[in-house]
């Protein structure tokens, strides 16, 4: 599972960190770290964690029969 976080758009409200701790992390109080490579058995919790997204800057390939957007500017 391929993951890609619009990081502009992202404001930190954590909910992705809080839903799927071993994919999404907060450093620091503004800034997101992310597994691009999220294991495929934690589908399910990212899934939630990419509806929780209060400003949906979180992508993942496949959730809706397409593909993840490209990562770096493209977003």
């Amino acid at each position: 599972m391929r993951l890609v976080v619009d990081l502009n758009r992202c404001q930190g409200y954590a909910q992705c960190a809080f839903l799927a701790p071993d994919v999404f992390a907060m450093h620091g109080e503004e800034s997101l770290l992310y597994d691009p490579q999220a294991d495929e058995s934690r589908r399910d919790e990212v899934a939630r964690a990419v509806a929780a997204c209060p400003v949906q800057a979180i992508f993942m390939e496949g959730l809706d029969g397409t593909p993840a957007p490209p990562s770096g500017g493209d977003l």
